[in-house]
């Protein structure tokens, strides 16, 4: 190895290269085996499939009784538990076959045979058939060098093996003659078709070297191949293992079609689903099937007869009965029927699972012709990359020659020249691209990347990496990948070169561990926030509104509570975040003094007005959804846009509150039962319920409609509590909200009309919208107009809990003097200047309604969510950790509008249960093991017991389930609702 000042050198190298961290994953880590493959994304794609697999067993299979009668279909545990003969076994074997045959497009000529056996006995068993040692005159030809020769010690074990296999079949035979066998001078080289003919060959044999090797035949060996069968079809044959060839033919579509016409094919199948292997399927020419047959009538050895595919025509007569082709596992595609069966096998699942899988990669990738076009620009895709990364070589220099299905590199790095060392970073490279991950010798651990598995080379293999690319991948994934093995690489050199310096004495500390976020304040500074609102409303034993919850939470936090405003800031303790509670701000007379000229550095506030002229340089929390109060400049006003510091709301906060409130002006008239009148008469003894009691009818919530406008947190809880009165709801929002209204089963308008028509009560939660700075109106002004009223009920309700003008009280003062409107509750600001008494405020265009329309209306000083006290609390404590995040890590959470420079997003947060569902909450949710393992347990039964129901036919099937699992299914479904609220995944998604 070098000296220490060199592997210093080369590790910082590495070090460097590495900074940046791991590059981007490839979408499916598992870079192994064929066309058909285990093509799921994660673990939850991969469920996704089995159950989707379980669907389509139970469309396709279907049962009949005895006089052909649709009875229901089979599922995968009654297939599973049958015999394996007899239907629907036999019709998935043959279905399975036949989509092998099409997908690949074989020739209606060409016979397909399965039998058991993976990938080594299923191929020797083809040229098992093939080759007769009684024929002294048949020669063969193996694409490989001869075993233990020179030129083989570069070939792949696999491939040896094979030959190997041929060479004692020949010379443990009677007759047989391993001189017969002819190999090749070096790997995968097809020889001319004048050539083969010199040899006298007669069977040609491809072991396999694209699945190995990583190299493909060229155009031009393959049309000598075909000429040379051309020259005598009937005598001369070619056999591939085709394991990588299908779907990865980087040739001209008429040559891969005249490759699959003439040529035997053999294929293993596996991991189509689950992990299932150990069968495999072979296409014969019409002339390679006359060939076993002749051999089956003198054989030179015995084969399994798992294996066999010209069994005995007369079973009864193993030893002398004729064996026929005619008799075997073969697909017969010209009948499309199959001619006998596989032979002591239980896997009729997993042929329906190779079926299922196949028709997955069609709809996923194409037809074959795309596969093949797509292995042919994947193998290009790979040739760009590597010239511009010299670290990594393609093992095969010569272009045409390279695998389409499976590339080969290798490490070029001129630092290490010890093999040892070389071999150690390699292994400790797969370690980190796999589950293991590696461990620096100061105890540092690298998860693994879990980016590439099954990128082994095999043993004599040339080369370092190997990995399937062939059209199943997607070229990013190709990039990706090797992305991933270049960075894993580096990482592994890191720690050997680490091992090596350890060993000379030199050492490394190991990195401070750090918990959470950096933090970016300044140690040496007080930071400043005024609290403009109260945040406490529920009376102290001074008869004042108590803050105590809230100061005591500051403090807890490690801040300041201070009462009053700001004085000398030089005694203010530096390193602390010191709050200001002046709740009773509100002139601008009052507020302009303190902030005009940034002396607080962050703002909480409610409902007080904060004028453009107020600086808060590091921002401001609204405690509730609205903004538009916060007109401060430093932020770019109320929508948040322009500003130098984040502006941020506490969405969701005051939702319930409102919410109950809105509900509660509901059940004050309907149902409309008089209930101070009944009250008053029970109470003087002047009531006869059997008497009188028919005079007073009503009719309860359950079936009536409400409409909804606006599906926010407010809008949705209305929504909700209505539901849990039973009664109808339609929600208008836009479009994108759709999905998720419908989801938790509402019903979706795309207008305030629709949404309102034939409605016994409109509830509006939109807001007021963007303003419009050149006319000075708000977008959502005047939405409920005459025609969304007029569409309602006779006698309705409406319930504006929201934003006074969202209302046109024109049209409300008609529909309320028509009767259409029956009472309306309204709940807006409204100010009285203390000089002048003069009234201003949304409210006021209402005033003159109440006047004209006396007990139709009642009307609230928008007290609904501003004086519930919990409310209030937990909205100025999540406004606190806002004021805290934002301060101490430029994190800013609940986003109102742009994110200033310097800022990074912190995402959103709401109570749980409250508005949409976020990705940080799913994210906390996996960090709670116990509920989420119980979550997951009861959606287990629960999809159990429901695929049952679904899946099973008759109705005595059906009630025995019913019978066994209905209090299981209702006690996990109740359980399930509940965890999910209490995890708060139920809801809309974000983004």
């Amino acid at each position: 190895m070098t000296d220490i000042a060199q592997m210093q050198e080369q590790r910082l190298n590495a070090l460097r290269q590495t900074a940046s961290g791991a590059p981007k994953l490839p979408s499916n880590p598992f870079f192994g085996v064929g066309p058909i493959t285990d093509a799921t994304t994660d673990e939850v794609d991969s469920r996704l499939r089995r159950i989707a697999f379980d669907a389509w067993i139970e469309k396709t299979y279907r049962k009949f009784d005895d006089r052909g009668n649709d009875i229901g279909g089979f599922t995968t545990a009654e297939i599973s538990r049958s015999m394996h003969r007899g239907y629907p076994a036999d019709k998935i074997l043959t279905d399975m076959m036949r989509a092998i045959h099409r997908y690949f497009g074989f020739p209606k000529t060409n016979r397909m045979a399965v039998g058991l056996g993976g990938g080594h006995s299923g191929f020797t068993v083809c040229i098992q058939h093939l080759m007769n040692a009684n024929d002294a005159g048949q020669r063969v030809y193996v694409d490989t060098p001869r075993p233990e020769s020179d030129p083989s010690k570069a070939a792949g074990f696999f491939r040896q093996s094979w030959a190997t296999q041929l060479i004692e079949m020949q010379r443990f035979a009677e007759k047989g003659c391993e001189s017969r066998i002819h190999f090749a001078a070096s790997e995968g080289v097809i020889p001319t078709a004048a050539e083969l003919s010199s040899l006298g060959v007669s069977i040609f044999v491809g072991v396999g070297h694209e699945t190995t090797g990583a190299n493909a035949y060229t155009s031009g060996e393959i049309r000598e191949l075909l000429s040379w069968l051309d020259g005598d079809p009937a005598n001369r044959h070619a056999v591939f293992d085709a394991t990588s060839m299908l779907g990865a033919m980087p040739w001209e579509p008429e040559l891969v079609s005249a490759v699959m016409a003439k040529c035997c094919l053999f294929m293993p199948f596996q991991k189509a689903i689950g992990g299932i292997s150990g069968y495999f399927v072979a296409s014969f020419t019409p002339h390679a099937l006359a060939l076993i047959e002749e051999n089956q009538q003198d054989p030179a050895w015995a084969i399994p007869r798992q294996l066999k595919i010209a069994p005995p025509i007369d079973p009864r007569q193993p030893f002398s009965a004729k064996r026929s082709v005619d008799a075997g596992p073969f697909y017969d595609p010209a009948e499309d029927r199959m001619l006998g069966g596989v032979i002591n096998t239980y896997s009729a699942l997993a042929f329906a699972e190779t079926t299922f899988g196949l028709l997955q990669s069609e709809a996923r990738v194409g037809t074959i012709i795309d596969l093949n076009r797509r292995s042919a620009a994947n193998r290009t895709v790979i040739d760009e990359w590597v010239k511009s990364h010299p670290l990594l070589s393609l093992t095969v220099t010569e272009a045409e020659r390279r695998g389409a299905a499976v590339t080969l590199l290798k490490v070029e790095d001129t630092d290490i020249t010890d093999a040892g060392i070389h071999a150690r970073i390699i292994a400790r490279s797969k370690q980190l691209l796999g589950y293991e991950g590696i461990t620096h010798p100061n105890g540092e651990y690298e998860p693994g990347l879990d980016a590439a598995r099954y990128v082994n080379a095999f043993p004599g293999t040339p080369g370092d990496y190997r990995a399937w690319v062939g059209g199943i991948r997607e070229p990013e994934d190709v990039v990706a990948l090797l992305e991933n093995l270049q960075y894993a690489y580096l990482r592994a050199k890191i720690v050997v070169l680490e091992e090596e310096l350890a060993k000379h004495g030199v050492t490394f500390e190991a990195p401070a561990k750090t918990d959470g976020a950096v933090r970016k304040d300044d140690p040496n500074r007080a930071y400043t926030v005024l609290i403009a609102d109260l945040i406490g409303l529920r009376f102290g034993a001074d008869g004042e509104p108590d803050y105590s919850e809230v100061k005591a939470y500051i403090e807890e936090k490690g801040g300041a509570f201070h009462l009053g405003p700001l004085g000398d800031r030089s005694a203010l303790e530096k390193g602390r975040i010191h709050f200001f509670y002046q709740p009773n701000l509100s002139t601008e007379a009052e507020i302009l003094p303190q902030t005009d000229k940034g002396q607080y550095d962050a703002l909480i506030a409610a409902a007080t007005f904060i004028l453009k002229a107020s600086v808060f340089p590091l921002g401001g929390v609204r405690i509730g959804a609205g903004t538009g109060n916060m007109g401060s400049a430093s932020w770019g006003g109320g929508n948040g846009e322009g500003g130098e510091a984040p502006l941020m709301n506490t969405p969701g906060i005051n939702s319930r509150a409102t919410a109950q409130m809105a509900v509660k002006a509901i059940l004050k008239v309907v149902p409309d039962l008089p209930v101070d009148r009944l009250h008053r008469m029970v109470a003087g003894g002047d009531f006869d319920t059997g008497r009188q009691l028919k005079d007073f009818p009503t009719a309860k919530l359950e079936g009536r409609k409400l409409a909804v406008l606006g599906y926010g947190n407010i809008g949705r809880e209305v929504a909700k509590l209505a539901k849990a009165f039973g009664m109808k709801v339609a929600i208008y929002a836009r479009e994108h909200h759709r999905r998720w209204i419908e989801a938790e089963g509402f019903d979706y308008a795309a207008s305030p009309v629709e949404a309102a028509a034939g409605a016994d009560v409109l509830s509006v939660h939109i807001g007021l919208g963007r303003l419009d700075a050149s006319t000075g109106t708000y977008s959502n002004a005047g939405t409920v107009d005459a025609k969304v009223l007029s569409a309602m009920k006779d006698g309705a309700v409406l319930v504006n809990y929201d934003r006074g003008e969202v209302v046109d009280t024109d049209a409300l003062d008609a529909a309320l003097a028509s009767g259409k409107i029956a009472h309306a509750a309204i709940d807006a600001d409204l100010f009285r200047d203390a000089a002048t008494g003069t009234l201003s405020g949304p409210m006021l265009p209402y005033l003159p309604l109440e006047e004209r329309h006396k007990g139709k209306l009642e009307l609230l000083p928008h007290a609904a969510a501003d004086t519930d006290h919990p409310s209030r609390v937990t909205g100025a404590k999540q406004a606190v950790d806002q004021i805290f995040d934002v301060i101490r890590f430029k994190s800013v959470v609940n986003l109102k509008g742009d994110l200033p420079e310097g800022y990074v997003s912190g995402g959103s947060r709401t109570p749980a249960g409250i508005g949409k569902v976020t990705k940080q909450v799913v994210a906390e949710a996996g960090g709670k093991a116990e509920l989420l393992e119980e979550l997951r347990q009861t959606s287990e039964k629960i999809a159990a017991i429901t695929g049952a129901l679904s899946a099973v036919s008759g109705r005595g099937h059906q009630q025995r389930i019913v019978e066994r699992y209905t209090g299981l299914l209702v006690e996990n479904a109740d359980r399930q609702r509940a965890l999910l609220d209490q995890l708060g995944l139920y809801g809309p998604a974000e983004g």
